[in-house]
């Protein structure tokens, strides 16, 4: 696996890494391509103003650094957009001004509050709140089509009292298959985030029972990023990602440039 194409640098309000900082450290890595996907969250509660970035300034410092290291590795430019219902229509303008390579939808907020802040799980219980995520999931996608991949599916369930304890895909199937399903049949794809195993879960966001019946419902799009905020976690546990995927059902793992995917054989 040479391509980790979900990473963050100091364009994130998270994130203290220069972007050179990460691309030495993919350099490093023996990485051959990678992809910066800051967050971008409007309206963001926790986060405030910071939630977003200068996308002019982003571009106008990320793109002559892609041609700095053009002969040792393929440094590409994209987002990571933090999906609201209401924003459909604002997400749609902003990914149609600015020339991403990649866009990803993600849900960090669920009624107006990210879950790693832990208000969503005050007098709920881990099964109510992921249920709850998944139920406003199907709603930020129906209300926004214009992203490539849905980012770390149940990421929720890092937050929960239980954390993995309480969650298995049967226990919310027809949340998930109502997901799974409109991702595959709009085309959209699924990704595969390490950072489960780096916050201390026994798997990868999604669990590959939810990665293997995206793949039955007729999903093929399925993108790997290890989300990492600092040097060390780039390209984390990807050793363990192709056993993973090979055992879901998928013979590649696809990358995106220019919002096109290119699909890569699993080795």
């Amino acid at each position: 696996m040479k391509a980790d194409i979900h990473m963050h640098s100091n364009f994130s309000s998270d994130s203290d890494t220069a972007p050179e900082e990460m691309i030495l450290g993919a350099i490093e890595k023996g990485l051959e391509t990678i992809c910066f996907a800051d967050h971008y969250d409007k309206d963001d509660i926790e986060w405030g103003p910071e939630g977003i970035f200068d996308p002019e300034k982003y571009f106008r410092e990320l793109v002559p650094l892609a041609e700095k290291y053009k002969d040792k590795i393929d440094v590409l430019v994209g987002v990571e957009l933090g999906l609201r219902p209401y924003l459909g229509a604002y997400y749609k303008e902003f990914t149609q001004k600015y020339p991403f390579d990649f866009v990803i939808g993600s849900v960090h907020s669920v009624q107006g509050t990210d879950p790693a802040a832990g208000k969503l799980f005050i007098n709920r219980t881990n099964e109510e709140v992921y249920r709850l995520t998944f139920q406003e999931t199907l709603e930020d996608i129906k209300n926004f089509l214009d992203f490539d991949v849905l980012g770390h599916m149940d990421y929720v369930v890092r937050y929960g009292k239980a954390q993995e304890k309480s969650y298995s895909y049967e226990k919310f199937s027809d949340e998930i298959d109502a997901v799974l399903r409109f991702l595959a049949e709009n085309g959209k794809g699924l990704e595969m985030n390490t950072a489960g195993w780096k916050y201390g879960l026994p798997f990868a966001h999604p669990h590959p029972d939810v990665l293997k019946r995206y793949r039955e419902l007729g999903g093929e799009i399925v993108t790997v990023g290890a989300d990492g905020h600092k040097p060390e976690h780039i390209a984390y546990d990807f050793h363990k990602v192709s056993a993973v995927l090979k055992d879901c059902g998928f013979q590649y793992y696809t990358e995106f440039r220019e919002r096109k995917p290119i699909f890569r054989r699993l080795e």
